[in-house]
């Protein structure tokens, strides 16, 4: 069995330093006036192509719909969750345990980060609506579905949509893994689960791409960075572990339940 440490409880400077100064380059590029055309007129483009649909195609709102609700997202989570705990995939069985830990810290460090960085935005005066509540032509899955939107929180428009946090959760994730994946086949699954799931805000027009691939990304690295490559996810999931191992000692006992890769 190999019990070696998932993560290393040192300074890693040359990541670190990239995974700091590559959010620095995104905000930098986005806040530049070229920059933020060029942002404007592809997202733009990628919001009529991804929403107009909408209105043509009951399957194609009838899926986005599903996608866009509040209660969706625990499936979401579960996947994610699935895919993380799962033994021999990315991680060996082993090291389950220490790789959930170790992405919960980074997740917390997500959210003091994202906590900080909203305060900034709002601050310095950059924050907007969604596309849907400032494009002409936008199709409202609100419009079709108001009883969804009252009951089960259907998110088809933002008045502070940057930065994306719920992508920041999906590319954190798919950035985790990819950290530790090996193979091809598993980049193409964390990948093309990342960019699903982050579709629906999209096509129901709640976010904008930069809202994503700027927001969501700089932050999700930021946090990558400063957990994974300095000794914060190394001593937090080790600790983690030794405390909780009584709990998943009795835990493991449970039928069926015992025999997941985390518990073992």
């Amino acid at each position: 069995m190999d019990n070696r440490p998932l993560f290393q409880a040192r300074w890693s400077w040359g990541p670190l330093v990239a995974c700091t100064l590559l959010p620095i380059a995104l905000l930098c590029f986005w806040l530049w006036p070229v920059g933020q055309m060029l942002c404007l007129t592809f997202d733009e483009w990628l919001f009529h192509s991804l929403n107009a649909p909408l209105a043509e195609s009951t399957a194609w709102r009838y899926i986005w719909t599903v996608g866009s609700l509040r209660p969706f997202d625990i499936v979401v989570g579960l996947i994610l969750l699935a895919t993380l705990i799962r033994g021999d995939w990315v991680f060996k069985a082993a090291q389950v345990r220490q790789a959930f830990f170790g992405f919960l810290v980074t997740l917390l460090l997500l959210v003091v980060i994202r906590a900080l960085f909203s305060k900034w935005v709002d601050a310095a005066g950059w924050q907007h609506n969604s596309p849907s509540m400032m494009l002409d032509g936008a199709v409202h899955l609100s419009d079709y579905y108001p009883h969804l939107e009252a009951t089960w929180e259907l998110k088809d428009r933002s008045s502070k949509s940057f930065p994306g946090d719920h992508a920041s959760v999906l590319l954190i994730w798919a950035l985790f893994m990819s950290v530790f994946s090996r193979r091809v086949g598993q980049y193409l699954v964390i990948w093309g689960l990342a960019v699903l799931f982050m579709l629906p805000r999209l096509v129901a027009g709640a976010h904008w791409g930069q809202d994503d691939y700027i927001g969501g990304l700089l932050m999700a690295v930021l946090a990558l960075g400063w957990s994974l490559y300095t000794p914060l996810a190394a001593r937090s999931s080790a600790a983690l572990v030794r405390w909780t191992a009584p709990l998943f000692r009795l835990l493991g006992r449970l039928p069926l339940v015992g025999r997941m890769a985390v518990l073992r």
